[in-house]
């Protein structure tokens, strides 16, 4: 058995507002919001009594998905360091290509992010970066050279 396509990534969020804008600017489309809770979410991520508010966000090409969850209950649980750095073991970051890094990166900076390192060059192929967000969570934006 092999693996039909992937849904989506998820990030856990403490302003579920502000990810929206801040992926709505990185061009994202959002699809809705709802509230999950219920037994059936109990048993499926292990938590009791779980109550998320959930935002779904598509990507322009529709082949990706990005779900935002802010936990009302039980309360999300702030990972150690906040800012972990890029060798941190787990997920950390999300990669988007995008047409003019330059000009992304300026309009997300209005959302709060902040290049990790700096903008640069691989070779004659791309121009790539990693963004933090205010959450903690990274960014990672390429633009294809031609």
């Amino acid at each position: 058995m092999t693996v039909k396509r992937m849904d989506n990534v998820g990030i856990v969020v403490e302003d579920l507002d502000a990810a929206i804008a801040l992926f709505s600017e990185l061009g994202l489309e959002f699809e809705g919001r709802m509230i999950v809770e219920g037994s059936w979410a109990d048993h499926v991520v292990g938590l009791e009594g779980m109550q998320v508010d959930m935002a779904m966000m598509k990507t322009p090409d529709g082949h990706s998905r990005l779900e935002l969850s802010k936990f009302i209950r039980p309360k999300a649980i702030q990972p150690e360091p906040k800012n972990a750095p890029s060798n941190t073991l787990g997920y950390l970051r999300v990669m988007f290509a995008v047409t003019d890094i330059k000009d992304t990166v300026a309009r997300l900076e209005k959302h709060g992010v902040t290049l990790v390192g700096k903008l640069e060059q691989y070779e004659d192929s791309y121009l790539l970066c990693y963004l933090r967000s205010p959450e903690g969570f990274i960014i990672a934006l390429a633009e294809e050279l031609k």
